[in-house]
């Protein structure tokens, strides 16, 4: 099993998502989908694994089904084994050998998740400190958990649970 990566912030990650939404824009076309870079690579100055987060929101799952063969035909491949614990998300694998594995997160437009993902990356962009806690967080969890994915992605849970929590005013996030 491949170890947890974090690698400092790479001014290449911003265009590579270009390049990966503009691919994503054809595969939809007519249907009207909004694209957002998500995830640490999405945060300037931000460590992160060399992986480029895409959020793609669609007016529903069946736009997003509809597409599934286009996707695969550019080199996304479909996982549908997360969707179970994830109904509300189709979620796409890249791994291009030459650039950094691209992972897609089609989901309704406006959904709780298109919601949190979006809101979590504007909480880092504007707040250094929460970056700083959060990569602090980060780098610490990549050696606790080295070779445990799952393991290193739900302990940051809590971190992002209460910044959303607090941006939104709720006191509890999901």
């Amino acid at each position: 099993m491949s170890g947890i990566v974090i690698t400092p912030y790479s001014e290449d990650w911003p265009e590579l998502f270009h390049l990966v939404r503009e691919e994503l824009l054809t595969v939809f076309a007519p249907v009207n989908v909004s694209i957002e870079h998500v995830g640490s690579t999405s945060v300037p100055g931000l460590a992160a694994k060399p992986v480029i987060d895409a959020l793609l929101g669609a007016g529903s799952l069946a736009d997003i089904e509809s597409r599934i063969e286009p996707l695969n035909r550019l080199g996304y491949t479909y996982v549908s084994k997360y969707e179970q614990s994830l109904p509300m998300r189709r979620y796409f694998v890249k791994a291009p050998a030459t650039s950094p594995r691209i992972h897609l997160h089609a989901v309704e437009h406006g959904s709780r998740f298109w919601q949190d993902h979006v809101t979590f990356r504007d909480l880092l962009r504007k707040d250094p400190g929460l970056r700083s806690r959060y990569q602090s967080l980060k780098l610490h969890l990549a050696c606790q958990h080295a070779h445990d994915k799952s393991a290193y992605t739900a302990a940051k849970a809590p971190f992002i649970q209460a910044a959303l929590a607090t941006a939104t005013g709720t006191g509890n996030a999901a």
